[in-house]
């Protein structure tokens, strides 16, 4: 069996290293997965990528808490156990799971922290769990009304993804607005929504797609915290905005002393790693992974990935991200067949 794993590691601002290591030997309680695929963040890794995450140590947050280089980092691997420990159920072996882990071609890792793929996904929409979580995560903090006006910043995956959600609603109006023009095609693809450019975002200029009443609800995925700012204009009396980017150290004038201050408009901060106390009673993850599984079967993301790279060729995606994020949707990286 593999012997030894290929692994990104973040070693400074902009740098990158795939370092080769021996596995450990195989604990009874223990699996080995061979990774198939595994999908860039182009939010939160991108942050790392850059240099531009808080160090920062916050109990609810495992994902960006006590961040330092170098960092092994990534949160969306899928692969097949190839081999399991005496202990293990032999149930695993030669199963397809999801795991919450680095990049990296093989690891081991107890089964429990493991998730099993249904038989009806492909290894690569499977991929999009984190993201379809996320995407569940917002639509269930945006809580949306029958009816309401809903207006969505950034058309990245998660963007892509929560649009796709909330299309299945019966809103009277559901819109979107992104910088680049590969991500607004995207959109305006989904039905029932009409997208806009973000450059010049001036809604009162589109007679026949917007009615000059402000949206119910806004949800800034954009990334840039100067979104908030349309996000505040565009949201109407007692609306709600649900924040879902992590900024990082990014910073951005946040304009509070015109209309806001009598507005009533309510932030929310949105963060997939908990669960809104108002549903924690009823919900836990096992419950909303169950609706992932569901959902990614329904949209089948993988229509999203605009390239692929295997893992050795890792600075060339992190550079294509970084410099060029107009030209991609969803870049992975591939390891073998699934």
């Amino acid at each position: 069996m593999t012997s030894k794993a290929r692994t990104l590691h973040f070693t400074s601002p902009k740098k990158i290293e795939v370092r080769e290591a021996a596995l450990p030997s195989l604990r009874e309680d223990d699996v080995l997965v061979e990774t198939t695929r595994s999908v860039i963040s182009a939010g939160t890794e991108m942050l790392v990528y850059r240099g531009q995450f808080p160090n920062i140590t916050d109990k609810h947050d495992g994902v960006s808490s006590e961040m330092n280089y170098p960092l092994a980092y990534g949160y969306a691997c899928v692969g097949r156990v190839v081999e399991i420990g005496k202990a293990v159920n032999g149930k695993w072996l030669g199963k397809l799971v999801f795991a919450f882990h680095p990049h990296s071609s093989s690891f081991i890792i107890h089964p429990s922290t493991l998730i099993p793929i249904p038989e009806s996904l492909s290894d690569e929409n499977a991929c999009f769990l984190p993201n379809m979580e996320t995407a569940v995560n917002l639509v269930q903090d945006g809580a949306p009304i029958l009816g309401e006006r809903v207006l969505i910043f950034g058309q990245g995956v998660v963007g892509l993804l929560t649009t796709s959600l909330l299309s299945e609603f019966p809103l009277e109006k559901l819109a979107t607005a992104d910088l680049y023009k590969l991500r607004r095609n995207a959109s305006s693809e989904i039905s029932g929504v009409t997208s806009f450019d973000s450059n010049i975002l001036d809604f009162k200029s589109e007679p026949n797609v917007y009615t000059h009443e402000k949206f119910d609800l806004t949800f800034e995925l954009s990334g840039s915290p100067a979104a908030l700012n349309d996000a505040i204009e565009l949201t109407t009396f007692s609306g709600r905005i649900i924040v879902g980017s992590w900024y990082g150290e990014k910073r951005a004038e946040i304009d509070l002393g015109g209309t806001f201050h009598r507005s009533r408009i309510r932030l929310i901060s949105s963060q997939v790693s908990t669960i809104s106390p108002e549903l924690s009673g009823r919900w836990d993850k096992t419950r909303r992974f169950d609706v992932a599984w569901k959902a990614l079967e329904r949209i089948k993301p993988e229509k999203w990935i605009t390239h692929r790279f295997p893992i050795e060729e890792a600075d060339q995606a992190y550079q294509l991200l970084d410099e060029n994020p107009q030209e991609t949707l969803q870049v992975i990286f591939e390891y073998g067949k699934s």
